[in-house]
């Protein structure tokens, strides 16, 4: 009946939120930080992650970076992507607020995309300030390492993605939480909801009368607060609430 129950409550919402995390992307083969085979499980996130790691040692950024960049490049969207980009054009999702960097929801067909944590799409120049495709950069990997800019020959490469010690998008900040804040459904999908401040977006949500639905694989510390937890796959759950809707 949670599915159900699920359905029920996005088909009687006017101001529907999603807030997504890695385990929606998950399905479409790229890893979680996270959990058991999570990149933190493999890597020490401050030495990879860091800005200040970055700014030390480009190059160590980047042979991480070589295989998932690559993986995530080749991603494609998975049917819980395809689901929430189903219910956005169906009129009972207005937003979906991701702390994903892999572009899979635009690619899905979602409208309206917030990325908390940046894109991985990009990659900015820290010297010079050009941007180019990720993919473009990609495909040097190898032959040069760490990769060069091409426009001033800079070694400070760096992905348009949040890196531990760099402050939030403030644009894109200021809009999820102003969307949490009207919104009466916040649908979490995917997310382990510990990260602040995304998971700051929720509990804005809450306090203002929204009811709360949670598809995870694993419980989160907010499933007490819920209408509905659904403790399952996004890529399997999402497509039947989906389908209960457009019935």
């Amino acid at each position: 009946m949670t599915v159900e129950r699920a359905a029920e409550l996005l088909s009687a919402s006017q101001h529907a939120v999603a807030l997504t995390g890695a385990g929606v992307s998950a399905e479409s083969g790229i890893p979680t930080f996270r959990g058991e085979g999570g990149l933190w499980t493999k890597y020490d996130p401050v030495k990879v992650s860091s800005i200040e790691s970055f700014l030390a040692d480009p190059e160590s950024y980047w042979k991480v970076s070589r295989e998932r960049g690559r993986v995530a490049l080749a991603a494609k969207p998975n049917p819980g992507h395809l689901a929430l980009a189903e219910l956005e054009a169906a009129g009972r999702l207005v937003a979906v607020i991701t702390q994903n960097t892999d572009g899979l929801h635009q690619d899905s067909g979602s409208k309206r995309v917030i990325e908390l944590h940046g894109s991985g799409r990009k990659v900015q120049c820290l010297d010079c300030g050009r941007l180019e495709l990720r993919a473009d950069v990609q495909a040097r990997l190898g032959a040069e390492m760490p990769p060069r800019c091409r426009n001033c020959g800079g070694q400070r490469l760096k992905p348009t993605v949040v890196l531990f010690g760099e402050p939030m998008p403030v644009a894109a900040m200021h809009e999820a939480l102003e969307l949490a804040r009207n919104a009466d459904v916040i649908l979490v999908v995917g997310s382990s909801l510990v990260v602040y401040p995304a998971a700051e977006v929720p509990l804005v949500a809450l306090r203002a009368g929204a009811r709360m639905i949670v598809v995870n694989a694993e419980p989160t510390p907010f499933d007490r607060f819920a209408q509905v937890v659904i403790n399952g796959r996004s890529g399997e759950v999402l497509p039947q609430i989906a389908a209960l809707i457009s019935a």
